[in-house]
């Protein structure tokens, strides 16, 4: 699309599985970011969950990112999509992104085969979400404590950015989980709440995952890096029998199944790694399939 100071965004979904799935991000490389008003622009025209901006600085990236309605400091699937753009455009390599709060690498390689793209995320925490704010949570999504995972307690989590993760140990609860957009923007908004990451175990390495997003406008996403990243981190610290790597599948309820492969290293605090493959959308009208998503 152009529009916007003439901003070409292209629109690739990262973390797709094989050729359908995965979550739509946009993505402007250019030679300066222009003003945070014309990136919100352009960002809620495209009306993904996220478009990362990237210009050159120096031996780096300077990469913002921004959803219809705010501007985050990181976005997993976004970074995906952009080291993907990236290694279209100039090779294979690792490319320097100099985000609002952190430093991180992305690494892109394009062949023949498809587009692949690794972020390593800035570093780790995470924290219990305290009885509070689990109940509050608890009720946003109709949830009892009966229905959680008592292996893994509700937690912040953080990797770039704080996600609220509530593990569900019934698969099919996953599935049905619904709530009201305007009750979760202000729960995150006052807990400073980036993504509720609700997750189910299917075994010690594989995992389920939703994230709504309401602070960001939008319902659900399909797939959801930062997110991943910070579930990583939290089982870490937790000493979930991880292996070293996990796998997660987002966005089966929305009819966008997506795959996420998350490596864990052994340093508590450390940034995680997650990959994942990238298709090109075409057409500015190409957005991720069912309901209640945006991206």
């Amino acid at each position: 699309m152009r529009g916007h100071m003439d901003l070409l965004v292209e629109r690739i979904a990262a973390f797709s599985d094989g050729a359908l799935g995965g979550n739509p991000a946009g993505v402007a490389i250019l030679d300066a970011l222009p003003d945070a008003a014309v990136m919100q622009a352009a960002a809620a025209e495209v009306g993904y969950s996220e478009t990362a901006f990237a210009a050159p600085e120096g031996s780096a990236w300077r990469v913002r990112y921004f959803a219809p309605s705010v501007e985050v400091d990181f976005c997993g699937h976004a970074t995906i999509a952009l080291g993907a753009a990236l290694a279209r455009r100039f090779g294979d390599n690792a490319f320097a992104l100099r985000l609002n709060r952190a430093d991180i690498v992305v690494q892109g390689w394009a062949g023949e085969a498809g587009t692949r793209a690794a972020l390593v995320s800035p570093p780790t925490w995470s924290q219990p979400a305290g009885d509070r704010l689990a109940a509050t949570a608890l009720d946003l999504f109709a949830l009892s404590p009966e229905d959680l995972d008592p292996r893994i307690p509700p937690a912040l989590a953080h990797a770039g950015a704080d996600h609220l993760v509530l593990a569900l140990h019934d698969r099919a609860r996953l599935a049905a989980i619904r709530y009201e957009l305007e009750r979760g923007r202000a729960l995150a908004a006052a807990e400073g709440i980036t993504t509720f990451s609700l997750i189910h175990a299917e075994a010690p390495r594989r995992f389920h995952a939703r994230n709504p997003f309401p602070i960001g406008g939008v319902y659900e996403d399909p797939a959801t890096g930062a997110a991943a990243a910070a579930l990583g981190g939290y089982l870490r610290d937790l000493g979930w029998p991880h292996g070293g790597s996990i796998e997660i599948v987002q966005g089966e309820d929305m009819g966008a199944r997506s795959r996420l492969m998350v490596e864990i290293g052994p340093v508590a605090g450390e940034g995680v790694r997650v990959l994942g493959d990238a298709r090109s959308l075409a057409g500015p009208d190409a957005a991720p399939a069912g309901p209640g998503g945006r991206g």
